[in-house]
C-alpha cells in the first residue's frame, strides 16, 4: 500500500471510529421510569470488594451519589443491599493484597457510604460470610450493629416493625422486618434474615409473616446466600458454623410455605470477569399457589477479578408498574455513566441483565 492510499485509509477509519463513538454516546440514556406512575428499588450486590481497598472507594461512593441524585426521578422507595459488607470482619492486620483496609476501616467505610442516604432513602442491608467471625464465618459473631442501626437513618427507623433473635439477646437489625407503602395500594414487607439462618430465626421468620396482621402484605425477602449460578437453591456450603440454611433448606421451611412471600433477593456467588457466574433467577410457587421470583445479582469479581476495582460499580434498579404486576430489571453502571467516554458502557442488555418478570 503506497502512502497515499494508507493516509486515505488511516483517515476513513478515523472518521468511522469517531462517528460509530458518537452514535453511542448519543444513545445514551439517563435511566428512567417507563412509566410515571411507576415505582422503584435499587439492589446493590456485595460491596466488600469496595471497602477492602482504599483506591476502590471512589466507585461506591459514586454509586451512592448516584442513588442520591436518582431517588426522586426513579421514586425510589428503598434500597437493598445483599451482604459481605466488608472483607474481613475482625481482622487488625491485613496483608496489602486481600486488602489494605483493616476491619475497622471496613465497617467505617461501608457504614460512611450508605450513611450518605440518611433521611434520604431507607436501606436494608444483609449480612453475609465475610460479615461474620475473623475473616469469614469461623463463629457467628459480628460488628454490624456497631455501625448500622435503624436510628441513624429516619426513615429506617419509621419503617422497622419486628426485630428477631440474635445470639446474645441483644437487640440487632440483623434478623428484621421493614413495612413500606408503595404509590401503589399493596404493602410491603421487607424481611432481612442473617447469613445462612439458624433453626430458630428460620422459626421466627415463618411466624412473623404468618401473623394475621401481615396477610395482606406481599413479602421481600433478603438473604446472602441462596441460588447457585444455575439457578439453582444453594444445599451446603463450608463454614465452620453449625445451625445453619442455606438456598433449598430456606425454600422448603421458609419461602414456600409462607402465603405471602413474593420476591427473594440474595448475592454471594461469582467468578473472577464472567457475570453469568455472579447471577441467578428462578421462578417456583409457594403453597398458595403463588409465583415468588428468587433473584440472586452480585458484581464483586467484575472489574478485575476478586482484587480488581470491586465490581465496577454495577448495580440494578428494578421497575414496579402501576398494574401491580410487571417488574422491569434494569443493570446499569453509575462508575461508567459518569464519564460520556464510557456511557457506552453504562447498561447490560442481555436477557439476564435487562428484562421483566410477572407477580400474580
Amino acid at each position: 500500500m503506497n502512502k497515499n492510499a494508507f493516509r486515505i485509509a488511516s483517515l476513513f477509519f478515523s472518521l468511522f471510529f469517531f462517528a460509530f463513538s458518537s452514535l453511542a454516546q448519543q444513545a445514551y440514556q439517563k435511566p428512567k421510569l417507563t412509566n410515571p406512575d411507576s415505582w422503584s428499588m435499587v439492589l446493590i450486590p456485595d460491596p466488600q470488594s469496595y471497602v477492602k481497598f482504599e483506591r476502590n472507594l471512589g466507585i461506591l461512593h459514586t454509586m451512592m451519589s448516584w442513588v442520591k441524585d436518582n431517588t426522586d426521578s426513579l421514586n425510589m422507595q428503598f434500597v437493598l443491599c445483599t451482604g459481605d459488607l466488608v472483607e474481613q470482619n475482625d481482622l487488625l492486620n491485613p496483608n496489602g493484597k486481600q486488602a489494605d483496609q483493616n476491619s475497622k476501616q471496613q465497617w467505617h467505610n461501608i457504614s460512611s457510604a450508605f450513611h450518605r442516604l440518611n433521611g434520604l432513602a431507607p436501606y436494608v442491608l444483609a449480612t453475609g460470610n465475610h460479615d461474620y467471625g475473623h475473616v469469614s464465618a469461623e463463629y457467628r459473631a459480628t460488628q454490624y450493629d456497631r455501625y448500622f442501626s435503624a436510628e441513624q437513618n429516619p426513615l429506617n427507623a419509621r419503617a422497622l416493625r419486628e426485630v428477631g433473635p440474635n445470639l446474645n439477646g441483644n437487640s440487632t437489625g440483623v434478623n428484621a422486618v421493614y413495612e413500606f407503602s408503595t404509590p401503589h395500594p399493596k404493602k410491603l414487607l421487607v424481611m432481612v434474615l442473617e447469613f445462612a439462618p439458624r433453626n430458630e430465626v428460620v422459626e421466627w421468620a415463618k411466624k412473623t409473616v404468618d401473623q394475621p396482621k401481615y396477610a395482606n402484605h406481599d413479602v421481600i425477602l433478603l438473604t446472602h446466600v441462596y441460588l447457585d449460578k444455575n439457578s439453582k437453591p444453594i444445599v451446603t456450603q463450608g463454614y465452620k458454623i453449625e445451625d445453619v440454611n442455606y438456598g433449598e433448606a430456606l425454600f422448603e421451611k421458609l419461602v414456600k410455605p409462607s402465603k405471602n412471600i413474593r420476591l427473594v433477593f440474595s448475592g454471594h456467588i461469582g467468578e473472577p470477569d464472567r457475570f453469568e457466574g455472579h447471577l441467578g433467577f428462578r421462578q417456583d410457587k409457594n403453597a398458595a399457589g403463588k409465583t415468588v421470583t428468587q433473584m440472586t445479582f452480585n458484581a464483586q469479581a467484575m472489574g478485575g477479578g476478586w482484587h480488581g476495582n470491586g465490581g465496577d460499580g454495577w448495580l440494578r434498579y428494578l421497575e414496579f408498574l402501576p398494574d401491580g404486576k410487571t417488574v422491569k430489571v434494569k443493570t446499569f453502571s453509575p462508575h461508567f455513566a459518569i464519564s460520556p467516554s464510557t456511557r457506552n458502557l453504562a447498561y447490560k442488555t442481555e436477557p439476564t441483565q435487562e428484562f421483566e418478570f410477572k407477580l400474580d
